[in-house]
């Protein structure tokens, strides 16, 4: 993903771009540095998904937004309902439904969060845009500071 994005990044001539290798669990950037966090369909992947969540909080300036992609169920199947519609690697077993991933994000300190399912790739499994907001002061309109990370889907 790393050479990937720093060849895109060099096939369009940006120079005010930098890429950070780590793990979403633990990102390498201090706390409160970041304006907007992007994600896609990564999330579900994590086994501590609730270090995930507080760790977008944490290098969320005041004012910060969350957008991502991800795999999220419906409030009704259960753990063991979503393991059956799919593998890990089909960014399926592993998504939260969409009460908890609201809970989630809502502990971790975020407000105004929003679950909007795009498609159904699972009977009761669909892809969905998350948002959030860290609250705080208005976000600044430069420098813009973002983290991303990259997944399967």
């Amino acid at each position: 993903m790393l050479v990937l994005a720093q060849h895109n990044k060099a096939e369009a001539g940006v120079t005010n771009a930098h890429f950070l290798k780590g793990e979403i669990e633990h990102v390498p950037l201090p706390a409160e540095s970041v304006d907007v966090v992007i994600s896609n369909c990564v999330i579900n992947l994590s086994t501590d998904k609730a270090q995930v969540l507080t760790e977008i909080a944490r290098v969320l300036r005041p004012g910060g937004r969350v957008g991502f992609s991800d795999g999220v169920a419906e409030d009704r199947l259960t753990a063991t309902e979503r393991a059956e519609r799919g593998g890990w690697v089909g960014c399926i077993a592993g998504a939260l439904s969409r009460s908890e991933m609201i809970a989630g994000l809502e502990a971790a300190g975020l407000v105004e969060v929003e679950v909007t399912f795009t498609h159904e790739v699972a009977d009761g499994l669909h892809g969905a845009i998350v948002k959030a907001v860290k609250p705080g002061s208005a976000r600044r309109e430069l420098p813009l500071v973002g983290a991303a990370t990259g997944g399967c889907c």
